[in-house]
């Protein structure tokens, strides 16, 4: 594997840690900026909605240049929000700081996702993207609660600058550890870009990655209220268990991605499997400790860990490019926002075990999702065994 994989993981490392800081420092930050804590809430939201749209208009503007360059300029772009975060003096500096930020970190994951397909031979694009993408598991498992302990020791804005410094170390190993390529194939042409969007499995597939991701969220943006309110554990230990989580996420994302390469579609079908299976446990045995702490790891083995497998079909039946890359990226935001806010009407309407049902109708749904490619792909392998000859029949090839 390149070394230049494991830089590009670092930069996905910083920008993941800045997304979510603000859940780890909303007190801090409401006082500080003299809001209500639903309003830094909102902050969240706004990073999110900036990835899934101002992310492909970026990235459309920066693949024009060469794939190093764009990538130093999403450094540059990332940089200049992040900093403005840190030194905000009111509520309206901080939406539109992290409306760049989001909108950057969009822009930069499609870009270095492409980055990886090129990196290496096309029988290890999913093994590449899963190393690229542990920076993504660790800013859950080890860049926010760092990011927390440093904004509550020495303030909020001094994360931010932790982040600011974080990011300038990972533009430095980029500048240094990433080969210089040329610009990306299509790079530019905005019409030929578009034409992916033609393909009826190209949606498709978009939608799996929604619901996938939807799914694991719904549960993920509610676990310490459940763990404490439900499974009755001390507001002490939920971080731990959270930590652990983070852990399993980053077991699952490496073993995903060994499997992805030969084996996406059943990779996808296994994984959304397991994960209704664990979302139905949890629902049904939340207020049991011991089995609330087994199906939460559970839904942290197969769910957000799907995303090498995810990337690999979506490159496959459209292409690897940097706009593919960001508009993918862009749907699996957008089952972010879908599973935490309509978890939280739910908990309101049905209470807090509500979220867990939710994602498991929404891994019922992407099983539903991957019906046509599950079809086509058995069709096929049916028409590879000649008329009259059964597989048991058939030599050794």
């Amino acid at each position: 594997m390149p070394l230049a994989i494991y830089v590009l993981a670092t930069g996905i490392f910083a920008m993941v840690t800045s997304e979510f800081v603000v859940a780890g420092l909303m007190p801090q930050m409401a006082a500080g900026l003299d809001v209500t804590i639903p309003q830094i809430g909102y902050l969240i939201t706004a990073f999110a909605v900036a990835m899934a749209v101002g992310g492909p208009v970026l990235t459309m503007a920066v693949v024009r240049l060469p794939q190093k360059k764009a990538l130093m300029a999403l450094f540059a772009v990332f940089l200049v929000g992040n900093a403005v975060a840190a030194t905000a003096v009111d509520y309206a500096v901080m939406l539109v700081a992290r409306l760049v930020t989001g909108t950057a970190s969009a822009a930069f994951f499609g870009v270095s996702l492409s980055l990886c397909a090129q990196l290496v031979r096309p029988e290890l694009r999913a093994r590449a993207t899963a190393m690229a993408l542990n920076g993504l598991m660790l800013g859950t498992l080890l860049g926010l609660p760092l990011a927390t302990l440093v904004g509550e020791r020495l303030g909020w804005r001094a994360a931010f600058w932790a982040i600011t410094v974080l990011t300038v170390l990972a533009a430095g190993a980029t500048a240094v550890g990433v080969p210089k390529l040329g610009r990306a194939e299509g790079g530019g042409a905005f019409r030929e870009e578009l034409q992916v969007f033609r393909n009826g499995r190209f949606w498709l597939a978009l939608l799996t990655s929604t619901l996938i991701i939807g799914a694991t969220f719904s549960a993920f943006s509610y676990l310490n209220p459940i763990l404490t309110r439900v499974s009755g554990f001390s507001v002490g230990t939920v971080p731990l268990l959270l930590v652990a989580y983070g852990a399993a996420t980053v077991v699952g994302n490496n073993i995903v991605g060994r499997l992805a390469d030969r084996y996406a579609l059943p990779v996808l079908a296994t994984g959304l499997a397991l994960n209704l299976a664990f979302l139905t446990g949890f629902a049904l045995l939340a207020q049991l400790r011991f089995p609330a702490v087994l199906f939460m790891l559970g839904v942290g083995l197969v769910g957000v860990t799907m995303n090498p497998a995810m990337i690999t079909r979506v490159q496959r039946i459209a292409n690897p490019r940097p706009f593919v890359n960001t508009v993918h990226s862009s749907f699996i935001t957008l089952g972010v926002i879908i599973g935490s806010s309509v978890g939280g009407l739910a908990i309101d309407a049905w209470g807090l075990r509500a979220p867990l049902w939710l994602g498991a109708v929404l891994a019922v749904l992407g099983l539903l999702t991957l019906a046509p490619d599950i079809v086509r792909a058995r069709t096929r392998a049916r028409a590879r065994v000649p008329a009259g000859e059964s597989r048991e029949s058939m030599p050794a090839r």
